[in-house]
């Protein structure tokens, strides 16, 4: 898979919603994953949430949103990060290094996640917040 540049969007906890309007809006197929399908938050409340959404549509276009974490502010025109993905670990990399280094700011270390992939979020100098998420296809759920 070739690395991808998309939209990620931030809510506060509509997140299932809006992205399911956006389906309606541009088809394709959505996935949704809770924070507690991925014991990803200790607050029992964010256990429905929605830790990572992502809707393809068939003719390209990659849309991700999430809910924000009770324990993390949403300042209005913040809800919109850039996200980075595929499969070529090297590159994604390179990536990560310039965009977080010279003034940039990690907020989350790029390293194994949960749900098996290498996930790091930083925001550069500019102020504009990224997600870079390096595949692992061994993680994939079993069909």
């Amino acid at each position: 898979m070739p690395t991808t540049l998309n939209p990620y969007l931030g809510f506060r906890d509509n997140a299932r919603e809006a992205m399911t309007f956006y389906q309606s809006v541009f088809g394709g197929d959505l996935a949704l994953s809770s924070f507690g399908e991925f014991h990803a938050s200790e607050d029992p409340a964010e256990a429905d949430k929605i830790m990572h959404g992502m809707l393809t549509a068939s003719n390209g276009l990659v849309l991700m949103g999430a809910d924000t974490p009770n324990g993390m502010d949403l300042a209005a025109g913040s809800s919109i990060s850039v996200s980075l993905s595929g499969d070529d670990e090297a590159e994604l990399r390179g990536y990560w290094d310039k965009l977080s280094a010279d003034g940039g700011t990690v907020t989350v270390p790029l390293e194994p996640a949960p749900w098996g992939d290498i996930f790091g979020m930083c925001t550069d100098r500019f102020g504009t917040a990224w997600l870079v998420n390096v595949n692992n296809p061994q993680a994939a759920p079993a069909s």
